[in-house]
């Protein structure tokens, strides 16, 4: 049994170290190369990609492929194409093209976003398979993907090839490439999973795009509406934070600042706060209930924002960036974790995988996308990555932004504790724990 466990830890380090190698440092590199102003379309086609292809592989793999195996091939497909964008960016040196970089990215993320829910799935029969509660001993295995995510991220910020970190740098596109290479090796001796090759259900049922029918039920369609508007604050900071932090190298008071040179490092802070948060969720469910915990979390995202807005990499402003980082693990956790045991007690047991994927959908596609897009479009782009502007000016614009997304994260606070109605129900430890492992995420 205890090998088991181990294995599945190992699995999971993997996953989220495969994740973690690139996910919140490359924008750094595609500022680097003049490509700042197209980070936002790098980090909405993942929410694009999630849309779709999750519940795609996720239904060949009930039918057809054993999830380990299609788990496997994911990787491989995965993993080629970032190699391939790696390598690409390797000869193009300083003269990347957007066309040819997005395109093998895209296919990337495309193949690996499904691995994610893919993982849970060989976790969860493995354990099943050795006569072990998945309740009770998958959250402590699936820590170790946020531990895999945080030592990938020290790594590319740490790790230096000719003295350039990975991070800023088309290495840790190579890393991320090798690394599932690895994971899709690895893979194949996980236990093998059951295919159910009578199994009915169209694709529409596969998507979760059945599960739009609860939008007939008011308390419902509100929730998830305000689900895509918090959602659109999910990924704005995995897209820009490091480039950021970084820009404060290039303000002369700050050009030797530690943490303006280690942004990774820093914001791998996040993470950290997002382990030791969930710990908290139980706790705060108990006395506060959906309702207060979902509040809880959007303010925090307020303050995620705002913290950015007034920080800065010095000794006497580095605290607050910091804030920012100890602040998100309540904003990502206590929402996705109290949003999924919502919709967990208000849909029936045949409704609830759709629901459970309709969530997602509202947050993590249609919010973190258009969020994303938004972000990218219509503010950063307009206020830092604007020609003839100068480094201060740039930083003046930096700050502006955090607080035009605080302001938008404030109102549908405020939004929400008038429009949206709890009713009232009891909270057991066991919802709590299929919550959490069923929604939690490393990073948003």
């Amino acid at each position: 049994m205890k090998a088991i466990k181990t294995r599945l830890a190992a699995l999971g380090f993997l996953e989220f170290a495969v994740w973690g190698s690139y996910l919140v440092s490359l924008g750094l590199y595609l500022n680097a190369v003049g490509l700042g102003d197209y980070i936002f379309w790098f980090y909405t086609v993942q929410g694009i990609v999630s849309l779709v292809m999750p519940g795609i592989v996720g239904m060949v793999a009930d039918r057809f492929i054993p999830a380990q195996k299609m788990f496997s091939l994911c990787h491989v497909l995965a993993g080629g194409f970032m190699l391939g964008a790696g390598f690409y960016a390797m000869r193009a040196g300083a003269d990347v093209q957007f066309g040819p970089l997005f395109a093998l990215y895209t296919l990337s993320v495309a193949f690996f976003m499904p691995t994610i829910g893919l993982n849970n799935s060989v976790a969860f029969n493995a354990l099943t398979r050795a006569g072990l509660d998945t309740v009770k001993h998958f959250p402590p295995i699936r820590v170790f993907g946020t531990v895999g995510f945080i030592a990938a991220e020290w790594f590319v910020n740490f790790v230096k090839v000719d003295g350039t970190p990975l991070a800023n740098s088309y290495m840790q596109l190579i890393t991320c490439g090798v690394l599932s290479l690895i994971l899709a090796a690895y893979a194949l001796s996980m236990p093998a999973c059951p295919v159910n090759r009578d199994a009915k259900g169209s694709i529409a049922d596969a998507l979760g795009l059945t599960a739009f029918k609860l939008f007939k039920r008011k308390e419902m369609a509100i929730f998830f509406i305000f689900s895509m508007l918090l959602g659109v604050s999910l990924q704005i900071t995995n897209s820009y934070g490091t480039t950021f932090i970084e820009h404060f190298k290039n303000v002369e008071q700050y050009a030797n600042d530690f943490f303006a040179s280690n942004s990774v490092f820093l914001i791998s802070l996040s993470q950290c706060s997002e382990a030791l948060c969930i710990l908290l969720i139980p706790m705060c469910l108990r006395r506060f209930g959906i309702k207060g915990v979902m509040l809880i979390a959007m303010m925090a995202w307020v303050l995620r924002f705002g913290f950015f807005g007034i920080g800065d990499t010095s000794t006497s402003g580095v605290g607050l960036l910091m804030l920012s980082c100890v602040v998100y693990g309540v904003a990502f956790d206590f929402f996705n974790v109290s949003g999924g045991l919502y919709v967990d007690q208000q849909t029936s047991p045949e409704m609830r995988s759709s629901a459970q994927g309709l969530f997602m959908i509202m947050t993590n596609g249609i919010g973190a996308s258009l969020g994303t897009w938004i972000a990218g479009t219509f503010v950063i782009n307009k206020k830092v990555f604007v020609p003839g502007l100068d480094a201060v000016q740039q930083l003046d614009g930096w700050r502006e932004s955090w607080f035009i997304f605080a302001a938008y994260a404030l109102l549908v606070a405020v939004l929400f504790f008038f429009i949206f109605k709890e009713k009232k129900t009891s909270v057991t430890d066991s919802e709590i724990a299929v919550a959490e492992h069923s929604t939690t995420d490393p990073v948003d």
